[in-house]
């Protein structure tokens, strides 16, 4: 008789599947089209699943060596939870407020959520590729929720055609390492590639699931959804795929590459290099001629992506906690723009021009003081907490022998500052614009909390830096 597999590593994920369930029959009973109970319930189970996964296993591998937890794990776990916690607040301020609020709207955001976590833990390319699918099919329907909305909808095929070219490439890459490794377990493929003499049926496989892995980070040249999907969809949702899936995507993207590709580093890091430059250097240039904010954001967090990389290119420790520093600046800098994004509305009717927020410091000089920091801070001009994530990324590469890598970063950094720098000197020189509505309270508490945090981490990085420092250790300890 076989044994059970054991089941307390994955206890959090195991325990938001059964919520989900639960929840998911508690809102066809009750029939009700105020998502705020089920939202605050979901919410209440990502926080004490992120206390499991906090006070869980230390290293363990379960379920045949597909699922596997160490320090890394719940420090990428942790990020994730508190990203889709923080958006999925947004977003039921706003579908209340649009009154579209159904149940089924946070129940998919945990969905994804479980996805995300279970790809965080795969330790085989089959778990990773469920766990990605599981987020992604989540994605498709968020992205096309307002199925009354044109924009919304379009935003929602495009993300699902494109998706689907995405997942086949990843599948396609795996089959062809497969076939080479003889086995889809990471620790498999790590020892074939290894021993192997001849590993160039690897790297092409390797390649196809690079850029797999690429479109789930929209990373050039596998951005293209991203523009189109980030202005269609609805503004909180926006919000939560540049948080949460960027995170749970780079984080995998880093596992996969420095576990089972490990020695094949030289090869794949060249790929790497062209995918961090072009990132960084695209990003910084398209945005300059974007006018509808959310387009602008969605330029910005190809960028970031690209500055992120960085750390990846590094493959050591220094660029992993580099890259999971910089990834948790960028989740709280993101979360607080798209409060600021969400709360630009007039007589109740959305706007999303960049020049709507035209003399807002005049009308509004509260929301202009948070919006002003956050566009500092992804500027990475200090005082504020996105120099640091920046400057960790930078030495990483340069301390490794990178140094046109950080010089590339630099430049599109000053590139990308005109942009920032616009929206400021918009909000703050020219003659102000209709006034908004004043925000509500969940928009003004995220906006306020982010853009302290901008300045509390300048001040007292040391904790935070310290947990991504350990994450990383266990990464290659592991």
């Amino acid at each position: 008789m076989t044994a059970l597999p054991a089941f307390g590593p994955a206890l959090p994920e195991i325990f938001m599947a059964i919520s989900a369930l639960v929840l998911l029959l508690v809102g066809v009973f009750r029939n009700d089209e105020d998502s705020t109970l089920i939202t605050c319930l979901t919410v209440a189970v990502m926080v004490a699943a992120g206390v499991m996964v906090y006070r869980g296993t230390g290293n363990a591998v379960t379920f045949n060596h597909l699922f596997v937890v160490n320090g890394f794990t719940v420090f990428a776990k942790i990020l994730t939870l508190m990203g889709a916690a923080i958006t999925l607040f947004l977003i039921n301020d706003w579908a209340r407020g649009a009154k579209v609020g159904r149940f089924e709207l946070p129940l998919i955001v945990l969905f994804a959520t479980i996805g995300m976590m279970l790809m965080i833990s795969a330790n085989d390319l089959i778990a990773l590729y469920v766990g990605l699918e599981l987020q992604s099919l989540s994605l498709y329907v968020l992205a096309a929720y307002q199925r009354d909305n044109i924009r919304a909808t379009e935003a929602g095929v495009k993300y699902f055609v494109l998706g689907a070219l995405a997942s086949g490439l990843l599948l396609y890459g795996s089959s062809l390492v497969y076939g080479y490794g003889g086995t889809t377990s990471f620790e498999g493929l790590a020892t074939a590639i290894k021993s192997g003499p001849n590993t160039i049926g690897a790297m092409i496989g390797v390649i196809f699931v690079i850029a797999g892995l690429a479109f789930k980070v929209s990373a050039v040249p596998f951005h293209m959804w991203t523009p189109d999907v980030y202005e269609g969809a609805p503004t909180p949702i926006t919000a939560f795929f540049s948080v949460a899936p960027k995170i749970a995507g780079l984080c995998l993207f880093l596992r996969v590459l420095v576990g089972p590709f490990a020695p094949m580093i030289e090869q794949w890091q060249q790929v790497i290099i062209l995918i961090s430059i072009l990132s960084m250097i695209w990003g910084s240039i398209a945005a300059i001629a974007q006018t509808n904010v959310k387009r602008l954001m969605a330029y910005s967090s190809i960028g970031h992506v690209g500055y992120a990389l960085i750390g990846l290119v590094v493959g050591n420790e220094e660029g992993a906690r580099g890259l999971l520093f910089y990834m948790l600046i960028y989740m709280f800098m993101n979360a607080g723009t798209f409060a600021v994004i969400l709360s630009m509305r007039r007589k109740g009717r959305y706007v999303e021009e960049i020049s709507d927020l035209a003399g807002l410091s005049k009308t509004n000089p509260g929301m202009a003081l948070a919006l002003a920091a956050l566009m500092f801070s992804m500027a990475g001009i200090p005082p504020l907490a996105g120099f640091l994530g920046k400057f960790y990324i930078f030495m990483a590469a340069v301390n490794a022998g990178f140094v046109y890598l950080a010089v590339a970063g630099l430049l599109a950094s000053v590139v990308g500052a005109y942009y920032y720098l616009r929206l400021i000197k918009l909000m703050y020189f020219d003659e102000p614009a209709e006034a908004f509505d004043p925000p509500g309270l969940t928009a003004g508490i995220i906006m306020a909390g982010s853009s302290v945090l901008m300045l509390v981490l300048f001040v007292i990085p040391a904790p935070l830096v310290n947990g991504a420092e350990a994450a990383a250790r266990a990464l290659f300890l592991g």
